[in-house]
């Protein structure tokens, strides 16, 4: 018999986990340096249908962080790229592309199509909110990172209900208004315990953290589908 490309991760996870990663519909929001690793890492261990979301073309202050920003696609839409890259990793992956700006007036197309889980990794509080709010809605499963910036530590990073966050301002601002609007259910985010440093009115960026940041997200995903 030839060689298989999730040959190896059988021999961890087996067959039936790895037809149940292959059945699982993720969205995932955000190609920063931690939306990037999270695509990069389920691509590679089985997911066969993911939704990119970014509206933003690569830069060259990308480079420090994110995998698909290099030379040669500067300039370009990140979900192309990001299309092309996955489509070079294993060519039956269905990719489907939101290159819009999403807010909290245009929050539906993300659910146009039938979705299990969200990974969360977009920069705006007010989209973060609406996408928590709908999964919590639409019975959806899902997680949400946290700020990433400014953040130096990668033993620091954790996976929490955002009710049991600390050190985090994107957090506080996101659990203090699912309070006022009395929003409840489990909100499952990443964020670091660690104190944000002091870069001035420019959000400074570890590709240590934000990576690994990336990776703990799409392990979220994978472990809750196989558990």
């Amino acid at each position: 018999m030839g060689s298989f490309m999730f040959d190896r991760l059988i021999k961890v996870i087996g067959e039936d986990n790895l037809n149940r990663i292959n059945n699982t519909r993720v969205l995932v929001i955000g190609l920063g340096g931690v939306g990037s690793l999270a695509v990069e890492t389920l691509v590679r261990n089985g997911i066969l249908d993911i939704t990119i979301v970014d509206s933003d073309i690569v830069d060259i202050t990308n480079k420090n962080r994110q995998i698909i920003a290099l030379d040669s696609t500067i300039g370009k839409k990140k979900v192309d790229v990001f299309e092309k890259r996955i489509k070079d990793i294993n060519k039956d992956v269905n990719v489907y592309k939101i290159s819009d700006f999403i807010t909290p007036s245009n929050i539906d197309i993300l659910f146009s199509r039938d979705i299990d889980f969200v990974i969360d990794a977009c920069d705006t509080i007010s989209t973060k909110i609406s996408i928590i709010k709908e999964c919590l809605n639409r019975n959806i499963k899902f997680i949400s990172s946290m700020g990433m910036g400014k953040k130096l530590d990668i033993s620091k990073l954790e996976i929490k209900d955002i009710k049991y966050t600390s050190y985090d301002k994107i957090a506080k601002i996101i659990r203090k208004k699912l309070k006022e609007e009395n929003i409840t259910g489990n909100v499952p985010v990443l964020y670091s315990k660690e104190e944000a440093l002091d870069t001035s009115d420019v959000i400074g960026s570890y590709s240590p953290v934000t990576s690994i940041a990336g990776i703990m997200l799409a392990d979220y995903v994978i472990k809750e589908i196989i558990k």
